[in-house]
Protein backbone atom coordinates (compact mmCIF):
# COMPACT_ATOMS: atom_id res chain seq x y z
CA UNK A 1 0.00 0.00 0.00
CA UNK A 2 1.26 3.51 -1.06
CA UNK A 3 2.64 5.40 1.72
CA UNK A 4 1.37 8.98 0.05
CA UNK A 5 4.50 10.86 1.88
CA UNK A 6 2.93 14.57 1.41
CA UNK A 7 -0.47 13.90 2.61
CA UNK A 8 0.50 11.36 5.20
CA UNK A 9 3.20 13.73 7.25
CA UNK A 10 0.99 16.38 6.55
CA UNK A 11 -2.22 14.90 8.52
CA UNK A 12 0.29 13.64 11.51
CA UNK A 13 1.31 17.20 12.36
CA UNK A 14 -2.51 16.93 13.98
CA UNK A 15 -2.93 13.41 15.41
CA UNK A 16 -4.08 14.24 18.65
CA UNK A 17 -4.75 18.22 18.40
CA UNK A 18 -7.79 19.55 19.48
CA UNK A 19 -8.65 19.95 15.70
CA UNK A 20 -10.93 17.90 13.31
CA UNK A 21 -9.62 16.60 10.48
CA UNK A 22 -11.60 16.87 7.02
CA UNK A 23 -10.12 15.24 3.95
CA UNK A 24 -11.73 15.73 0.53
CA UNK A 25 -11.33 15.26 -2.30
CA UNK A 26 -12.89 13.11 -5.54
CA UNK A 27 -13.88 9.49 -4.99
CA UNK A 28 -11.79 6.88 -5.23
CA UNK A 29 -8.59 9.28 -5.11
CA UNK A 30 -7.12 7.72 -1.72
CA UNK A 31 -9.01 9.27 1.64
CA UNK A 32 -10.12 6.17 2.77
CA UNK A 33 -6.62 4.54 2.24
CA UNK A 34 -4.90 7.52 4.38
CA UNK A 35 -7.61 6.82 6.95
CA UNK A 36 -6.84 3.06 6.94
CA UNK A 37 -2.78 4.57 7.44
CA UNK A 38 -3.91 6.54 10.75
CA UNK A 39 -5.85 4.14 12.21
CA UNK A 40 -2.26 1.58 11.72
CA UNK A 41 -0.53 3.96 13.00
CA UNK A 42 -2.39 4.71 16.40
CA UNK A 43 -2.95 0.86 16.82
CA UNK A 44 0.69 0.72 16.33
CA UNK A 45 1.50 3.24 19.16
CA UNK A 46 -0.75 1.33 21.83
CA UNK A 47 -4.04 2.72 20.86
CA UNK A 48 -6.32 0.16 21.57
CA UNK A 49 -8.92 -1.04 18.83
CA UNK A 50 -11.67 -0.62 21.40
CA UNK A 51 -11.24 3.21 21.21
CA UNK A 52 -11.56 3.54 17.54
CA UNK A 53 -14.12 4.28 15.72
CA UNK A 54 -14.42 3.90 12.21
CA UNK A 55 -17.91 4.07 10.33
CA UNK A 56 -17.47 4.37 6.16
CA UNK A 57 -20.92 5.74 5.23
CA UNK A 58 -20.76 4.21 1.96
CA UNK A 59 -20.84 0.55 3.97
CA UNK A 60 -24.16 -2.28 4.47
CA UNK A 61 -22.68 -2.07 7.50
CA UNK A 62 -24.45 1.32 8.49
CA UNK A 63 -26.80 1.84 6.27
CA UNK A 64 -29.38 1.67 8.73
CA UNK A 65 -27.71 5.16 10.10
CA UNK A 66 -29.17 8.25 7.96
CA UNK A 67 -29.14 11.50 10.27
CA UNK A 68 -27.23 13.21 12.66
CA UNK A 69 -29.22 11.87 15.35
CA UNK A 70 -28.93 8.16 14.56
CA UNK A 71 -25.22 8.99 14.02
CA UNK A 72 -24.88 10.44 17.99
CA UNK A 73 -26.92 7.68 19.19
CA UNK A 74 -24.57 4.72 17.32
CA UNK A 75 -21.58 6.32 19.07
CA UNK A 76 -23.11 6.88 22.05
CA UNK A 77 -23.48 3.43 22.86
CA UNK A 78 -20.58 2.43 21.69
CA UNK A 79 -18.14 5.17 23.28
CA UNK A 80 -17.04 5.72 26.95
CA UNK A 81 -17.43 9.82 26.94
CA UNK A 82 -14.62 9.49 30.04
CA UNK A 83 -12.12 7.98 28.01
CA UNK A 84 -10.53 8.98 24.67
CA UNK A 85 -11.70 7.92 21.55
CA UNK A 86 -10.77 8.27 17.93
CA UNK A 87 -13.83 8.78 15.23
CA UNK A 88 -13.17 7.93 11.34
CA UNK A 89 -16.29 8.76 9.63
CA UNK A 90 -15.79 8.06 5.37
CA UNK A 91 -18.20 9.91 3.00
CA UNK A 92 -19.44 11.92 5.72
CA UNK A 93 -21.50 14.04 3.73
CA UNK A 94 -24.25 10.65 3.01
CA UNK A 95 -25.61 11.50 6.52
CA UNK A 96 -28.49 14.22 6.70
CA UNK A 97 -27.37 17.57 8.86
CA UNK A 98 -23.82 15.51 9.68
CA UNK A 99 -22.71 19.03 10.86
CA UNK A 100 -24.49 18.73 14.39
CA UNK A 101 -23.15 15.49 15.20
CA UNK A 102 -19.72 16.29 14.44
CA UNK A 103 -20.49 19.03 16.74
CA UNK A 104 -22.14 16.98 19.14
CA UNK A 105 -18.96 14.47 19.13
CA UNK A 106 -16.54 17.73 20.12
CA UNK A 107 -18.16 19.08 22.70
CA UNK A 108 -19.48 15.61 24.68
CA UNK A 109 -16.74 13.45 24.02
CA UNK A 110 -13.18 13.50 24.37
CA UNK A 111 -12.15 12.33 20.60
CA UNK A 112 -9.80 12.95 18.02
CA UNK A 113 -11.79 13.27 14.52
CA UNK A 114 -11.38 12.98 11.45
CA UNK A 115 -13.52 13.40 8.53
CA UNK A 116 -13.87 12.66 4.45
CA UNK A 117 -15.92 14.15 2.37
CA UNK A 118 -16.02 14.52 -1.68
CA UNK A 119 -17.98 17.56 -2.01
CA UNK A 120 -16.50 20.43 -2.22
CA UNK A 121 -18.95 22.29 -0.02
CA UNK A 122 -18.21 20.25 2.89
CA UNK A 123 -17.51 23.66 4.68
CA UNK A 124 -19.52 25.90 3.07
CA UNK A 125 -22.71 25.14 5.83
CA UNK A 126 -23.25 24.81 9.45
CA UNK A 127 -19.71 22.72 10.01
CA UNK A 128 -18.00 26.08 9.40
CA UNK A 129 -20.12 28.34 11.63
CA UNK A 130 -19.81 25.06 14.39
CA UNK A 131 -16.27 24.98 13.94
CA UNK A 132 -14.25 28.02 13.07
CA UNK A 133 -10.85 27.93 14.07
CA UNK A 134 -11.32 24.36 14.89
CA UNK A 135 -11.29 22.39 11.75
CA UNK A 136 -7.90 21.81 9.55
CA UNK A 137 -8.82 21.02 5.89
CA UNK A 138 -6.93 18.31 3.97
CA UNK A 139 -7.33 18.57 -0.36
CA UNK A 140 -6.55 14.91 -1.71
CA UNK A 141 -5.36 15.02 -5.47
CA UNK A 142 -4.93 11.55 -7.87
CA UNK A 143 -1.60 10.26 -8.09
CA UNK A 144 1.37 12.78 -8.93
CA UNK A 145 3.84 11.57 -11.73
CA UNK A 146 5.85 10.94 -8.64
CA UNK A 147 3.76 8.74 -7.08
CA UNK A 148 2.83 6.93 -10.25
CA UNK A 149 6.63 5.90 -10.10
CA UNK A 150 6.38 4.98 -6.73
CA UNK A 151 3.47 2.66 -6.66
CA UNK A 152 5.06 1.07 -9.84
CA UNK A 153 8.12 0.43 -7.65
CA UNK A 154 10.69 2.46 -10.61
CA UNK A 155 13.28 4.84 -9.29
CA UNK A 156 13.13 7.96 -10.66
CA UNK A 157 16.93 8.34 -11.37
CA UNK A 158 17.12 4.94 -12.99
CA UNK A 159 13.56 5.16 -15.10
CA UNK A 160 12.94 5.98 -18.50
CA UNK A 161 10.91 9.27 -17.83
CA UNK A 162 9.75 9.70 -21.00
CA UNK A 163 8.00 6.39 -21.19
CA UNK A 164 6.88 6.44 -18.15
CA UNK A 165 5.38 9.66 -18.49
CA UNK A 166 3.20 8.53 -21.72
CA UNK A 167 2.03 5.81 -19.55
CA UNK A 168 1.09 7.97 -16.92
CA UNK A 169 -0.39 10.56 -19.58
CA UNK A 170 -2.98 7.69 -21.30
CA UNK A 171 -3.73 6.12 -18.00
CA UNK A 172 -4.33 9.00 -15.40
CA UNK A 173 -3.90 9.20 -11.25
CA UNK A 174 -6.58 7.18 -9.97
CA UNK A 175 -4.82 4.53 -7.36
CA UNK A 176 -6.91 1.99 -8.07
CA UNK A 177 -5.87 1.84 -11.72
CA UNK A 178 -2.19 1.69 -11.37
CA UNK A 179 -2.27 -0.22 -7.90
CA UNK A 180 -4.34 -3.18 -10.23
CA UNK A 181 -1.88 -3.07 -13.36
CA UNK A 182 -5.09 -2.99 -15.50
CA UNK A 183 -4.71 -2.52 -19.46
CA UNK A 184 -5.93 0.81 -20.99
CA UNK A 185 -9.22 -0.33 -21.97
CA UNK A 186 -10.26 -2.02 -18.50
CA UNK A 187 -8.43 1.11 -16.74
CA UNK A 188 -11.08 3.40 -18.74
CA UNK A 189 -13.88 0.90 -17.44
CA UNK A 190 -12.71 1.25 -14.15
CA UNK A 191 -12.61 5.34 -14.21
CA UNK A 192 -15.56 5.40 -16.14
CA UNK A 193 -17.94 3.59 -12.94
CA UNK A 194 -15.79 6.07 -11.06
CA UNK A 195 -17.31 8.97 -13.45
CA UNK A 196 -21.09 7.46 -13.25
CA UNK A 197 -20.92 7.41 -9.40
CA UNK A 198 -19.59 10.77 -9.12
CA UNK A 199 -21.98 12.13 -11.56
CA UNK A 200 -24.89 10.37 -9.99
CA UNK A 201 -24.43 10.44 -6.45
CA UNK A 202 -22.56 13.40 -6.08
CA UNK A 203 -24.28 15.71 -8.84
CA UNK A 204 -27.59 14.33 -10.13
CA UNK A 205 -28.77 12.96 -6.91
CA UNK A 206 -27.10 15.52 -4.46
CA UNK A 207 -28.52 18.57 -6.36
CA UNK A 208 -31.36 17.19 -7.64
CA UNK A 209 -31.44 17.80 -11.48
CA UNK A 210 -33.99 16.74 -13.38
CA UNK A 211 -32.89 17.13 -17.01
CA UNK A 212 -30.06 14.10 -16.60
CA UNK A 213 -29.18 14.34 -20.14
CA UNK A 214 -29.12 17.92 -20.82
CA UNK A 215 -26.59 18.16 -18.10
CA UNK A 216 -24.30 15.07 -19.61
CA UNK A 217 -24.20 16.91 -22.73
CA UNK A 218 -22.89 20.04 -20.42
CA UNK A 219 -20.36 17.65 -18.88
CA UNK A 220 -19.08 16.88 -22.42
CA UNK A 221 -18.59 20.09 -23.59
CA UNK A 222 -16.75 21.15 -20.65
CA UNK A 223 -14.74 17.80 -20.84
CA UNK A 224 -14.25 18.77 -24.74
CA UNK A 225 -12.87 22.25 -23.71
CA UNK A 226 -10.49 21.41 -20.94
CA UNK A 227 -7.73 23.83 -20.74
CA UNK A 228 -9.45 26.46 -23.32
CA UNK A 229 -11.54 30.00 -21.81
CA UNK A 230 -15.03 30.05 -22.07
CA UNK A 231 -17.62 31.55 -20.09
CA UNK A 232 -21.40 30.01 -18.96
CA UNK A 233 -22.59 32.68 -22.12
CA UNK A 234 -20.11 30.91 -24.24
CA UNK A 235 -21.89 27.59 -23.13
CA UNK A 236 -25.71 28.85 -23.89
CA UNK A 237 -24.76 29.88 -27.07
CA UNK A 238 -23.29 26.67 -28.14
CA UNK A 239 -26.34 24.62 -26.99
CA UNK A 240 -28.80 27.89 -28.60
CA UNK A 241 -26.75 26.67 -32.21
CA UNK A 242 -27.73 22.91 -31.49
CA UNK A 243 -31.13 24.02 -31.17
CA UNK A 244 -31.00 23.47 -27.11
CA UNK A 245 -32.67 26.10 -24.94
CA UNK A 246 -30.29 26.60 -21.90
CA UNK A 247 -30.31 29.30 -19.88
CA UNK A 248 -26.74 31.17 -18.04
CA UNK A 249 -28.60 30.38 -14.42
CA UNK A 250 -28.82 26.67 -15.51
CA UNK A 251 -25.02 26.63 -16.95
CA UNK A 252 -23.67 28.27 -13.41
CA UNK A 253 -25.23 26.03 -11.63
CA UNK A 254 -24.36 23.13 -13.68
CA UNK A 255 -20.51 24.10 -13.66
CA UNK A 256 -20.81 24.74 -9.89
CA UNK A 257 -22.26 21.29 -9.43
CA UNK A 258 -18.98 19.79 -11.33
CA UNK A 259 -16.86 21.83 -9.29
CA UNK A 260 -18.69 20.91 -5.90
CA UNK A 261 -17.91 16.78 -6.80
CA UNK A 262 -14.29 17.52 -7.73
CA UNK A 263 -14.76 16.64 -11.15
CA UNK A 264 -13.48 19.92 -12.15
CA UNK A 265 -11.92 22.81 -10.85
CA UNK A 266 -11.92 26.19 -11.78
CA UNK A 267 -9.14 29.11 -12.47
CA UNK A 268 -9.77 32.45 -12.72
CA UNK A 269 -8.05 34.75 -15.00
CA UNK A 270 -5.46 37.06 -13.87
CA UNK A 271 -4.09 40.37 -15.22
CA UNK A 272 -0.32 40.66 -14.44
CA UNK A 273 0.11 44.22 -15.15
CA UNK A 274 -3.39 45.30 -13.24
CA UNK A 275 -2.65 42.64 -10.26
CA UNK A 276 -6.13 41.65 -10.11
CA UNK A 277 -8.51 38.64 -11.28
CA UNK A 278 -10.70 39.05 -13.67
CA UNK A 279 -13.99 37.50 -13.56
CA UNK A 280 -14.51 36.49 -17.41
CA UNK A 281 -13.20 33.72 -19.60
CA UNK A 282 -11.63 31.77 -16.82
CA UNK A 283 -10.45 27.88 -17.62
CA UNK A 284 -11.15 24.49 -16.56
CA UNK A 285 -9.10 21.31 -15.56
CA UNK A 286 -10.31 17.83 -14.58
CA UNK A 287 -9.19 16.18 -11.47
CA UNK A 288 -7.70 13.70 -13.20
CA UNK A 289 -7.61 13.28 -17.34
CA UNK A 290 -8.16 10.07 -17.39
CA UNK A 291 -11.82 11.43 -16.84
CA UNK A 292 -11.65 12.85 -20.28
CA UNK A 293 -10.55 9.88 -21.92
CA UNK A 294 -12.76 7.30 -19.62
CA UNK A 295 -15.98 9.61 -20.92
CA UNK A 296 -14.39 9.92 -24.67
CA UNK A 297 -11.62 8.28 -25.74
CA UNK A 298 -7.68 9.10 -25.78
CA UNK A 299 -7.57 10.90 -28.50
CA UNK A 300 -4.67 12.83 -29.49
CA UNK A 301 -6.04 15.93 -30.34
CA UNK A 302 -6.69 16.43 -26.74
CA UNK A 303 -2.96 16.27 -25.62
CA UNK A 304 -2.26 20.51 -25.57
CA UNK A 305 -4.92 20.57 -23.34
CA UNK A 306 -4.26 17.39 -20.82
CA UNK A 307 -0.33 18.38 -20.54
CA UNK A 308 -1.90 21.57 -19.35
CA UNK A 309 -4.37 19.97 -16.95
CA UNK A 310 -1.16 17.77 -15.74
CA UNK A 311 1.30 20.50 -15.02
CA UNK A 312 -1.86 22.73 -12.61
CA UNK A 313 -2.56 19.49 -10.83
CA UNK A 314 1.15 19.64 -9.97
CA UNK A 315 0.71 22.81 -8.68
CA UNK A 316 -2.44 22.45 -6.92
CA UNK A 317 -0.87 19.63 -5.29
CA UNK A 318 2.17 21.80 -4.09
CA UNK A 319 -0.44 24.46 -2.81
CA UNK A 320 -0.28 27.26 -5.14
CA UNK A 321 -2.62 29.37 -6.04
CA UNK A 322 -3.03 29.27 -9.64
CA UNK A 323 -4.54 31.63 -12.24
CA UNK A 324 -4.44 32.23 -15.84
CA UNK A 325 -2.35 34.97 -16.87
CA UNK A 326 -3.37 37.99 -19.23
CA UNK A 327 -0.60 40.44 -20.16
CA UNK A 328 -1.99 43.21 -22.34
CA UNK A 329 -3.25 41.09 -25.89
CA UNK A 330 -1.09 38.18 -24.86
CA UNK A 331 -1.77 34.98 -22.16
CA UNK A 332 0.51 32.63 -19.67
CA UNK A 333 -0.96 29.22 -19.19
CA UNK A 334 -0.33 29.62 -15.28
CA UNK A 335 0.28 32.35 -12.95
CA UNK A 336 1.11 30.15 -9.54
CA UNK A 337 1.59 31.81 -6.05
CA UNK A 338 2.66 30.42 -2.64
CA UNK A 339 4.24 32.60 0.45
CA UNK A 340 5.09 35.65 -1.65
CA UNK A 341 6.63 33.76 -4.08
CA UNK A 342 5.55 33.55 -7.35
CA UNK A 343 6.14 31.11 -10.90
CA UNK A 344 5.28 31.63 -14.52
CA UNK A 345 4.83 28.57 -16.97
CA UNK A 346 4.14 27.93 -20.47
CA UNK A 347 2.74 25.04 -21.23
CA UNK A 348 2.75 23.53 -25.01
CA UNK A 349 2.90 19.54 -26.59
CA UNK A 350 5.99 20.54 -29.02
CA UNK A 351 7.43 23.38 -30.29
CA UNK A 352 8.85 21.82 -33.71
CA UNK A 353 7.82 24.86 -35.27
CA UNK A 354 9.37 28.38 -35.14
CA UNK A 355 6.31 30.13 -34.92
CA UNK A 356 4.87 27.73 -31.69
CA UNK A 357 8.49 28.82 -30.07
CA UNK A 358 8.40 32.48 -30.81
CA UNK A 359 4.86 32.65 -28.68
CA UNK A 360 5.34 30.43 -26.06
CA UNK A 361 8.75 32.74 -25.23
CA UNK A 362 7.20 35.79 -26.06
CA UNK A 363 4.63 35.88 -23.39
CA UNK A 364 7.02 35.15 -20.72
CA UNK A 365 9.92 37.23 -22.12
CA UNK A 366 7.13 40.34 -21.99
CA UNK A 367 6.71 39.61 -17.90
CA UNK A 368 9.07 42.24 -16.55
CA UNK A 369 9.89 40.79 -12.92
CA UNK A 370 12.47 37.95 -11.49
CA UNK A 371 10.49 35.46 -10.94
CA UNK A 372 11.17 31.67 -12.37
CA UNK A 373 9.70 31.35 -15.70
CA UNK A 374 9.19 28.05 -17.59
CA UNK A 375 7.99 26.60 -20.74
CA UNK A 376 7.08 22.83 -20.43
CA UNK A 377 6.62 20.70 -23.47
CA UNK A 378 7.43 16.80 -24.53
CA UNK A 379 10.11 17.55 -26.83
CA UNK A 380 12.67 15.23 -27.20
CA UNK A 381 15.12 17.83 -27.42
CA UNK A 382 14.75 20.55 -25.05
CA UNK A 383 16.48 23.88 -26.97
CA UNK A 384 18.43 26.34 -24.98
CA UNK A 385 16.99 28.78 -22.27
CA UNK A 386 16.12 32.22 -23.32
CA UNK A 387 16.55 35.20 -20.98
CA UNK A 388 16.37 32.82 -18.46
CA UNK A 389 13.31 31.26 -19.17
CA UNK A 390 13.49 27.43 -18.80
CA UNK A 391 12.58 25.56 -21.28
CA UNK A 392 11.80 21.48 -19.60
CA UNK A 393 10.24 18.38 -20.64
CA UNK A 394 6.79 17.98 -18.82
CA UNK A 395 8.32 14.81 -16.54
CA UNK A 396 11.15 16.45 -15.30
CA UNK A 397 8.78 19.85 -14.50
CA UNK A 398 6.83 16.93 -12.47
CA UNK A 399 9.51 15.75 -10.91
CA UNK A 400 11.27 18.85 -10.00
CA UNK A 401 12.14 19.29 -6.11
CA UNK A 402 11.40 23.16 -6.23
CA UNK A 403 10.30 25.38 -9.07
Amino acid sequence: MLVRNSYHSEILKFVDKPLVKVVSGIRRCGKSVLMRQIVDLLLENGVSKDHIIYINFESFDFDDIKTAKQLYDFVKKVADKTQRFYFFFDEIQEIDGWEKAINAFLVDFDADIYITGSNSKLLSGELATYLAGRYIELHIYTLSFNEYLQIKGLDANKANLRTEFEKYLKFGGFPIVHANSFDKETAYRVVYDIYSSVILRDAVQRYNIRDIELFERVVKYVFDNIGSKFSAKKVADYFKNQQRKLDLNTVYNYLNVLDSAFVTYRVPRYDIRGKEILKTNEKFFLSDPSLLYALSGYKETYISGVLENLVFLELKRREYKVYVGKLWDKEVDFVAEKAGDKIYVQVTYVMSEEETRKREFTSLKSIKDNYPKYVVSMDTLMGENIDGIKHIHIADFLLMDKY
